[in-house]
C-alpha cells in the first residue's frame, strides 16, 4: 500500500485509467463518507455499522489513489453535478492526498458556502494522518481569515492535537465559530490552565461558545459552574442538545440529575429529554421503566435510543424495532401520520428482557 500511495502522489506520471471504474470509485467514496457522517450523528450511533462503511470507503479511496492525477476530472465533475458534503469531502481528500495546494485552496473556498459544506472539508482533514496536514493547519490556525482559523482548530479537534499557547488566544477569538471550536478543544485536551477563560466563556453573547465553554468546564471537573447552561441547551432542542444532555448528566451528582429529570418528566414538552437522559445514567435496572415509555408514541423515539445505549447488544435483534404501523399499533400510526420512524416494539423488548 505504501508503494501504491507513493506512485499515485503528486508529480507521478498520469497513467491510463478506465474512466467508468474511477467514476464509480469517486461516486461511491462521496456517498459513503456522507453516509458515515449521517450515521455518526445518529442517537446513539451504531459504531459497528460505521466501521463497515469505513472499510468500504477506504477501498474506494484506494481506487482513486491508484488512478492518481487522472482522477481529478472525475472528482471535479462529481462535485459540479452534486455539490454536497460527500463530494466536497472527496475533493479536499484528493487535494491533500496529492499535496495539491491549488486544489485544496479551491476546496476551502467551496467549504465557505454553508455548514454541511464545511463538514465535508473538515471530514477530509480528519481522515488524513496529522502529518499530511500539519503544515497547512499551522498556517490556518494563525491566519487572518476566520474560516481558515476555524478549519485549523477543527483539524486539531479531529486529531486530538493541542496547539498549546495558540489556544489561549483562540478561545477569545473575535469569530464565534472559532471560539466555540477552541473552547471545545480546550475541554478535549484537558487544558486546566484555561479554566478562567472557560468561565469567561459562560458569559459569551453567542450560544455555541457558551455551550462549549460549559461542556469544557465539565470535562475539567467544574460541572457545578456549567450545569445551568448545559441544562438549558439540553431542553432547547438545538443541534447541541444531545451533547448538552450527556454533559449535564456528567456535570452533577447522580441524585441531582435524577431530580432534574423527574421535573422534566412532569411536562409533555420536556418528558422526552428525561427519557433519553435515562439511558445516559448507565443504570440497566431502568429497563422495565423504559419499556413502559416505549408504549407512548411521543416518548418512543427517546426510549428506544436510551434502550440501545444501555443494551447495545440489542442491535443484533432485528425484531425488537419496527417501522410498520400494524406492528406498532394504531396510536403510533396516528401520531406519526402512518409513517413512524424505526421504533422499539414494547412487548417484544419486554419478552427479550426475560433472557437477560
Amino acid at each position: 500500500m505504501a508503494a501504491t500511495r507513493k506512485q499515485a502522489g503528486k508529480g507521478a506520471p498520469q497513467r491510463p485509467i478506465v474512466a467508468g471504474i474511477v467514476r464509480q470509485h469517486a461516486e461511491q467514496a462521496a456517498f459513503l463518507w456522507a453516509q458515515r457522517d449521517t450515521l455518526m450523528q445518529a442517537d446513539p450511533p451504531d459504531l459497528a455499522v460505521v466501521a463497515g462503511v469505513d472499510s468500504r470507503l477506504e477501498a474506494n479511496l484506494d481506487g482513486l489513489r491508484i488512478a492518481g492525477s487522472a482522477a481529478w476530472p472525475l472528482v471535479v465533475a462529481a462535485y459540479e453535478d452534486f455539490p454536497e458534503k460527500g463530494e466536497l469531502f472527496l475533493y479536499a481528500w484528493l487535494a491533500i492526498e496529492q499535496s495539491d495546494g491549488r486544489r485544496l485552496d479551491e476546496a476551502v473556498e467551496l467549504g465557505r458556502k454553508g455548514e454541511d459544506d464545511a463538514r465535508g472539508l473538515i471530514g477530509a482533514l480528519a481522515w488524513h494522518r496529522p502529518q499530511a496536514i500539519a503544515a497547512k493547519v499551522r498556517d490556518w490556525i494563525g491566519a487572518q481569515d476566520a474560516f481558515k482559523r476555524f478549519l485549523g482548530v477543527s483539524a486539531c479537534l479531529g486529531h486530538g492535537v493541542d496547539p498549546r499557547e495558540m489556544l489561549s488566544r483562540l478561545v477569545r477569538d473575535p469569530d464565534a465559530r472559532v471560539r466555540a471550536a477552541s473552547l471545545r478543544l480546550a475541554g478535549k485536551m484537558r487544558r486546566t490552565d484555561l479554566v478562567e477563560e472557560l468561565r469567561a466563556g459562560l458569559e459569551d453573547g453567542q450560544e455555541q461558545p457558551r455551550f462549549w465553554a460549559a461542556w469544557a468546564l465539565t470535562e475539567l471537573g467544574s460541572g457545578d459552574l456549567a450545569s445551568a447552561e448545559l441544562r438549558k441547551v439540553a431542553v432547547g432542542g438545538g443541534p447541541d442538545a444531545m451533547a448538552a444532555l450527556r454533559a449535564a448528566v456528567k456535570a452533577a451528582p447522580d441524585k441531582d440529575v435524577r431530580a432534574w429529570m423527574g421535573g422534566l418528566l412532569k411536562s409533555p414538552e420536556t418528558a422526552a429529554v428525561a427519557v433519553r437522559g435515562a439511558g445516559m445514567l448507565g443504570d440497566r435496572t431502568l429497563l422495565h421503566w423504559l419499556v413502559h415509555q416505549m408504549r407512548a408514541p411521543a416518548l418512543a423515539v427517546s426510549a428506544g435510543a436510551a434502550f440501545l445505549e444501555l443494551f447495545p447488544q440489542a442491535r443484533s435483534e432485528d425484531k425488537l424495532f419496527s417501522v410498520e404501523p400494524e406492528v406498532l399499533g394504531d396510536a403510533f400510526a396516528t401520531h406519526f401520520d402512518d409513517s413512524p420512524p424505526y421504533l422499539p416494539v414494547a412487548e417484544r423488548v419486554k419478552e427479550w428482557a426475560k433472557g437477560l
